[in-house]
């Protein structure tokens, strides 16, 4: 009987082996970010305030935090899931935002303690962390789709839809952290320019759709 000689490691398979790393670090990134923002809620009531009182804000704070996570969690994944290969700076860009998601229970917990600040720092830093996090996110799809021709299979229309859904989430925060430096008129515009960029995407969508192209993986979340 022949000893079993081992296969040839094929370019593929390089691909693929870097590709399953890249998710298994995201997921487990993303993970531990939203596990470890539960941990940062440590209310505690003032004298004659009731428990469900003390414990309404840092409650709303961290479902708010968590579902937005989430959706930086599922636009991640419909990018990876929609790519052939990954690249040097692909990887790059998921580490720095991934970098990004670990910061988010700090975040949550400067939110908390600022609360009931009236200078709005506690906003203003919420805001920004997470305008950082889209933009990052818009950096490493508009960098997959059109620059490093990773993710050929999605047309062009959609990918631009895509690419504008990030931008707007960034620039509604924008607003945000704009609205907390009490740049009013500032804030108005970012507001009105994310509408449009919404509005965009919305109507790259329906073109995509209306050419009847294929709808490649994961595009029905958004």
């Amino acid at each position: 009987m022949e000893p079993s000689k081992s296969l040839p490691v094929r370019e593929h398979h390089v691909h693929q082996r870097h590709f399953d790393r890249l998710v298994m670090l995201s997921d487990g990134v993303f993970a531990i970010a939203l596990t470890l923002s539960a941990v940062e809620l440590k209310p505690e009531a003032a004298p004659g305030e009731s428990l469900l009182r003390a414990w309404a804000v840092p409650l709303l704070v961290y479902f708010v935090s968590f579902a937005i996570v989430g959706g930086v969690w599922m636009r991640h994944r419909r990018v990876l899931a929609n790519l052939r290969r990954v690249d040097a700076p692909s990887t790059l860009l998921t580490l720095l935002l991934l970098s990004l998601v670990s910061l988010m229970p700090v975040v949550v917990r400067v939110m908390l303690t600022s609360a009931g600040d009236a200078s709005r720092d506690g906003m203003l830093f919420y805001a920004l962390a997470l305008m950082a996090n889209y933009l990052c996110l818009a950096a490493s799809w508009g960098y997959a789709a059109f620059v490093g021709d990773l993710a050929p299979d999605v047309p062009k229309a959609r990918a631009w839809g895509w690419l504008l859904q990030d931008l707007f989430v960034a620039v509604m925060f924008g607003a945000v952290a704009l609205y907390s430096l009490h740049l009013k008129p500032l804030a108005l515009l970012a507001t009105l320019a994310g509408l449009a960029l919404r509005f965009a995407s919305s109507r790259l969508d329906k073109a995509s759709k209306g050419a009847g192209s294929i709808v490649p993986a994961d595009s029905a979340e958004r």
